[in-house]
This record gives C-alpha cells, sequence and structure tokens, in this order.
C-alpha cells in the first residue's frame, strides 16, 4: 500500500482524533480520546463492530483488581508482567510489559466503574502461565458480550461510529505525518476525511492467505478463525510510512475448536484434568503447555484432528462459557457412560483409548509427569459419564504488527516515533514475542483494551497542544 499525498481539493472535514477499527481496542481508544477532551470519530468496515473481539471469550487479564480481592486473589502488576515475560521467552518488549501489566488493573476498573461493565474474575479454575486467576470476563463469558457493551458506551457518550466505511487510503506528506484518511462505502463513494492524529486500531493479517504463507508457513492453510476483514491493512501502511515491524512471526492459535461446528471450547477442558487425544486414541503432547501452542501440534496430527476428553464435573466448569454451552446445545459435545462406550461413539480404537485413559489415571495417582512433560499431580480422575469433544487447531489472531512506544505512538525503523501515529490491538505488536508459545491466555485483549487506552488519552493530548 502507499500513502496518498493530501488530496487538492482539501478534505469534507476534519476532526482531532480518528479510529481506523471498532474492536476492544478502538472502541476503548475512542472512550479514552472524547474523556481526555478530544473531538474523536469511528471508522469501520462492517455493518456493526464485531471483529476478533467478538470472536474471543471476551477475557481481559488484570492484576491487583478489586474483583481478585473479593475473592482472596493475590497478585501483583510485577507478578503478571513476569508471566508474560516467562511465557513469551523473553522476547517482548520489556517497557510495554511492565505497562501494561500495571495499567491492566486500572483499565479494567476504569471500564467497569466509568462505563458499567459489570466484570468479574474467573476464579474456579487455573489458565495456563498465570501465577494468579486474573483473567476478567463479563457475565456470558464472551467477546460478543464485552464488544456490545463497548459499543453502548461509546453510543452512550454520543461519539460518532461510522460503519460500513472501510478505510482504503492513508494521506500523509513527506514528513510522514497523517493529515487524513479515505473512506469507501459500499456503493463506492468516497470521502476524504482530515485528522489532527490517527489511531489505528483495525486489523492484524490472520485473514491473508500471502502474509500468513509468509509469516507463519506453519499455519498457512489452517483453520482461521479470526475475522476475514484481517488483511493486514495497518502493517502494509505502516512499512509504507517506514515503520517498524515486529515478532510478525507471532500468532495466538488454539487447539481446541470443535469441528466442523466451529465453535470455540474453552481450554478448562483440559486444564482441570482432561486430555486430548488424535485419531488413533493416543495422546501426543503436553497440553498444558498452552493452547496457543497446541494449535500446531493438532494440526500435525492426522487429519488435523484431536478429541478434547474430559467429564462431566469439567463440563460443569466449562458451561460458565456461553460457547461451551452453544456447543453443547449443537451436539459437539459427546457423552457416554463408560469408556468402550466413549470410543464407540467417537469412532476411536477403544483398545487404545482405555490405555490412555488408565495411563492419565496413573499419573493422576503418582504424581509422575508423563513422557511430554505434563504432570497431574493433585488433580481428580476422571469419572463416568466421560464428555469428549472432537477438535481441530485454528489460527486465531497476529502477534506481530507496528512497533510502538509507551504511549502506543507508532515507531519508525530507527525506534523514533512518527509524528502523530499510533496503534493498538491487532495493528500493534503484541507482548507475546515471535512464537506461537509465546501467547499467554488473554494477551490479545490486554494490550488491545490498556494499548487502546493509552493511544486515544495520547492522541488526545498532541490535539490539546495543536489547539
Amino acid at each position: 500500500m502507499t500513502i496518498k499525498p493530501v488530496p487538492s481539493e482539501g478534505f469534507e472535514t476534519t476532526i482531532s482524533v480518528l479510529v481506523v477499527g471498532g474492536g476492544a481496542a478502538g472502541l476503548c481508544a475512542a472512550l479514552a480520546a472524547h474523556e481526555a477532551g478530544a473531538e474523536v470519530a469511528i471508522f469501520e468496515r462492517d455493518p456493526l463492530p464485531r471483529g476478533s473481539t467478538a470472536l474471543s471469550a471476551g477475557l481481559i487479564p488484570a492484576a491487583e483488581t478489586r474483583f481478585q480481592k473479593l475473592h482472596g486473589i493475590v497478585d501483583t502488576p510485577e507478578l503478571f508482567a513476569a508471566d508474560i515475560r516467562k511465557k513469551a521467552h523473553g522476547e517482548a518488549d520489556d517497557a510495554i510489559v511492565d505497562l501494561v501489566a500495571a495499567q491492566s488493573g486500572p483499565t479494567v476498573e476504569w471500564l467497569a466503574d466509568r462505563h458499567g461493565l459489570p466484570f468479574s474474575v474467573v476464579h474456579d479454575f487455573d489458565y495456563p502461565g498465570h501465577a494468579a486467576r486474573r483473567m476478567h470476563g463479563l457475565p456470558s463469558r464472551s467477546g460478543a458480550e464485552l464488544i456490545d457493551r463497548l459499543r453502548q458506551a461509546v453510543e452512550e457518550a454520543g461519539l460518532p461510529l461510522m460503519v460500513q466505511a472501510a478505510v482504503t487510503g492513508l494521506f500523509g506528506d513527506a514528513e510522514r505525518r497523517i493529515h487524513g484518511l479515505e473512506i469507501t462505502r459500499p456503493d463506492g463513494t468516497r470521502d476524504a476525511i482530515g485528522c489532527d492524529t490517527l489511531i489505528l486500531a483495525c486489523n492484524g493479517y490472520g485473514g491473508n492467505p500471502a502474509l500468513v504463507a509468509q509469516h507463519i508457513p506453519e499455519m498457512q492453510g489452517a483453520l482461521y478463525f479470526g475475522h476475514p476483514g484481517n488483511r493486514g491493512d495497518a502493517a502494509l501502511w505502516g512499512e509504507a510510512l517506514g515503520a517498524k515491524l515486529l515478532h510478525m512471526s507471532g500468532y495466538q492459535g488454539h487447539g481446541s475448536v470443535a469441528h466442523p461446528h466451529g465453535i470455540l471450547i474453552t481450554w478448562a477442558t483440559i486444564m482441570e484434568g482432561g486430555f486430548q487425544v488424535n485419531t488413533n486414541g493416543r495422546r501426543f503432547s503436553n497440553e498444558s503447555l498452552g493452547y496457543s501452542e497446541q494449535a500446531a501440534a493438532v494440526i500435525a496430527e492426522p487429519e488435523s484432528i484431536a478429541f478434547s476428553v474430559f467429564d462431566e464435573r469439567i463440563a460443569t466448569v466449562a458451561r460458565q462459557f456461553e460457547d461451551f454451552r452453544r456447543a453443547e446445545a449443537s451436539g459437539a459435545v459427546i457423552e457416554a457412560d463408560s469408556i468402550e462406550a466413549l470410543a464407540v461413539r467417537l469412532k476411536l480404537p477403544a483398545d487404545a483409548l482405555g490405555e490412555t485413559f488408565a495411563a492419565v489415571a496413573g499419573l493422576k495417582q503418582s504424581g509422575d509427569a508423563d513422557a511430554f512433560g505434563r504432570s497431574f499431580a493433585g488433580v481428580a480422575p476422571l469419572l463416568p459419564p466421560f464428555k469428549a469433544v472432537r477438535v481441530t487447531g485454528a489460527l486465531f489472531h497476529t502477534q506481530g504488527g507496528l512497533a510502538v512506544d509507551r504511549h502506543a505512538r507508532v515507531l519508525d525503523r530507527d525506534a523514533h516515533p512518527l509524528p502523530n501515529l499510533f496503534a493498538a490491538g491487532g495493528a500493534a505488536a503484541g507482548v507475546s514475542g515471535a512464537q506461537a508459545s509465546g501467547y499467554l491466555s488473554g494477551n490479545g485483549l490486554l494490550t488491545a483494551t490498556v494499548l487502546g487506552r493509552i493511544a486515544g488519552i495520547s492522541a488526545a493530548k498532541i490535539c490539546s497542544r495543536l489547539r
């Protein structure tokens, strides 16, 4: 993509802060900029803001919140930052890690107190890599509810949210200052809107097969479970401006998407003592490392298929998630009163599945780690009725993108901030490093909401200096 010169006829109108993208990052950015006193408008390509946020579980990890304290959960930003660094193999930008960990709690409480989002903490099971229970979600535990409530907050604030307004170009100058953007509507009409500052909160590149093949070849051809509009526009515009792209090989996968139903199955089914087998009825990995890296592990198995196996106790925990309840209603969750009957229903070798059950039961009793390095110590045995879901691995969203500083300003290749361009959400590089295994549960919405809020505040400050 190229950056267009400022149109000779000028702009139809000029607005202080323009936000590209109506997902969690864009809506948080718009709310924060508005509260800081700036005039704001949001541009969203779809008829209704949804994006990757709506496809997620809607969970935001945050440290030292009052929601944690209600359940006696002890947590600190420093502990959270250490968890992020450990999961990302030390590859993430230290300054950004410290920033998002420190601002995670204030951001969740800002959304709760200022905008009425009824958060609570998931307090009944652990997510891999988190040393404390810090995942915060809304009552349905769904991203659809999160995006709907954020949209409602934007509407109540009276902010213009332009839908079916695809941003098809940016206007800039030789100093790499953005002067506005071009929007194209479904009927082909185009408008040029001027701005003082621009926030890119639009997308990653998971919906662009060519970029996926270039940067994450192991996921080429995998099921893409993100928003199809994630075509990499932000990265391509950034490249044209000389911006630095960081950790483009990083991504969030998921090793438990019901197939062919296309419904996300919570990883609680695994972390509470379940396991995965392949079409031969055998386990094939350490499932407890994380659902992101498990995507590639599942895809590498025959037919790219696995079966998540658990029981009614675990299903009770999983039912707090709307997606799991929907999976049950659709028939994706198979139930049987015995291992033999479960094997028949799943069309798996009964002998192999029985041996796997026995091996896992033995590990739970002995407390030993298995050959893959997973420990089942302290986990309750599976009891009938048994449950299982046929799943595949999927690419959810990319974690690489535009490098930003602590003010969410986009950096050039020499680490200098561009004059008036900000990025958050899928447009910005996350804190997961360059590998799928670096993704800590919730990293996507963590950086979307925190960096989105920071981008809005920072953009508004620039606008106030221009007055």
